[in-house]
């Protein structure tokens, strides 16, 4: 860790003289939303003031201040020396000789394994996309838009080819939910530009939901998964208790906004059908208000201005926004359960500032793969090898994965894969769990 603060005097902070040298406990001092340095490359970089300008959001630059970012960084940013450009005004100086090149937790031995691996795939060109596989995705969420259309143009709007319109309908916004998770993580084109406009036609257009509030969303639970505070996707709005340590410390300050000891039920009556249409459209409307996002409010008006085209001359006004519920409710129990069978019953705590390969693993499982699973999750249930390597391309998964595996062995870190059935059966067994903890503690703490 080194010790003893600044060794030489800094130059000005973001003055891009970078002529500072500097401890990791002095680095470490900066981390408040007021004052954001970082380490990328042993180069020390205050990013207080650019934080609101970066693309992916500020939040996801603030969880790594006073930390070493090398290993973030370079995972989700395709041109390293492009985006370089644009640190070069914030450097303040380099970490001095005497420190390590890694702070905290960080097991180096990993980090060099894991960084011969990924340059090792770079070779292979493993991160390059196989431009047929995503157009036949695309052409999968067309046909089935159109499917679902004309089955009840051309034979009616019976309950029973209502249902199955339903159903059609969810199927092709789950899959383009999938389509734009992979342009969201710039790994379809090698012009960031193109990805970032197909992201918002397939996300604002096919899906009518916002491409820059996926973003920074989900860009902080890649940076920080299953990290209280950090990753949103464990935000559980006082609903839930996870983990191992949130549920005693409710217990033990008697918090009890609900029965925690019964989520496990009320679960299925509040997460899977309530995520997406609920809570997640609220989510949508407010921040585009807030951040005045006009593009993608253009965007996701043109997806209700297409839909109530289609549907309103056969079902009417309130029959098609019916329509559109009932479809937002059967993706949402599909989204919940594939995203949370690989998650939510991992890790769950506090920072504990461990290297890239551990952290992800650690709050990560894998879903056998077969023909069904890779299309149910669009190839998600590789969730390892999506978190270590957010920009490769979802076909490539299962080549890297036996290489992954072996890395884990190598270094003792546990590599799981189960079932499907299991998967899905561990949501509610951690929310048992989860709740069991908060009682105990609740009652006897």
């Amino acid at each position: 860790m080194g010790g003893g603060g600044q060794l030489t005097e800094p130059g000005e902070p973001g003055s891009g003289r970078g002529d500072g040298v500097y401890t990791w406990e002095e680095v470490q001092r900066h981390c408040n939303r007021n004052d954001q340095w970082m380490v990328i490359d042993r180069k020390v970089y205050n990013t207080t003031q650019w934080a609101k300008r970066h693309p992916g959001g500020f939040r996801v630059i603030g969880h790594y201040a006073g930390e070493d970012a090398t290993e973030a960084f370079t995972a989700f940013h395709p041109d390293l020396k492009f985006v370089k450009k644009f640190l070069k005004p914030l450097l303040i100086g380099e970490l001095a000789a005497t420190e390590p090149s890694h702070d905290r937790n960080k097991n180096a031995a990993v980090i060099e394994d894991f960084n011969t691996l990924r340059d090792q795939l770079e070779s292979k060109g493993l991160f390059r996309a196989q431009p047929l596989f995503f157009c036949l995705q695309l052409g999968q969420i067309l046909v089935l838009d159109a499917l679902a259309w004309l089955i009840i143009w051309i034979w009616g709007t019976s309950w029973t080819l209502t249902f199955l319109c339903s159903v059609i309908l969810a199927i092709a916004q789950t899959q383009a939910g999938w389509l734009q998770h992979d342009f969201g993580h710039l790994s379809v084109f090698k012009k960031t530009s193109w990805n970032h406009l197909l992201h918002k036609f397939v996300m604002g257009h096919l899906k009518g939901v916002s491409a820059n509030w996926w973003n920074h969303r989900h860009f902080q639970h890649h940076a920080k998964p299953n990290v209280f505070s950090k990753d949103p996707d464990v935000n559980m709005l006082h609903l839930f208790v996870v983990g191992a340590t949130q549920p005693v410390e409710y217990g033990i300050k008697k918090i009890k906004f609900l029965p925690y000891h019964h989520q496990h039920k009320y679960f299925l009556l509040v997460g899977p059908p309530l995520l997406i249409p609920a809570y997640f459209h609220a989510m949508i409307i407010y921040t585009v208000l807030w951040r005045r996002d006009w593009v993608d409010l253009a965007w996701i008006i043109s997806y209700y201005i297409r839909f109530l085209c289609c549907y309103v001359p056969m079902y009417g006004v309130f029959g098609s926004i019916a329509l559109i519920c009932f479809v937002r409710c059967l993706e949402s129990h599909w989204f919940v359960w594939v995203t949370q069978m690989n998650h939510l019953p991992m890790d769950i705590d506090h920072e504990k500032h461990r290297d890239w390969v551990t952290m992800q693993l650690q709050s990560t499982c894998n879903i056998e793969t077969s023909l069904f699973n890779d299309w149910f999750t669009g190839h998600l249930n590789f969730q390892i090898e999506h978190h270590l390597f957010p920009r490769m391309p979802r076909h490539n998964y299962h080549l890297v994965a036996p290489m992954v595996h072996a890395l884990c062995e190598k270094h003792g870190i546990p590599y799981q894969v189960k079932t499907m059935w299991r998967g899905l059966v561990d949501v509610i067994r951690s929310l048992k769990t989860s709740g069991d903890l908060w009682l105990d503690a609740y009652l006897h703490k």
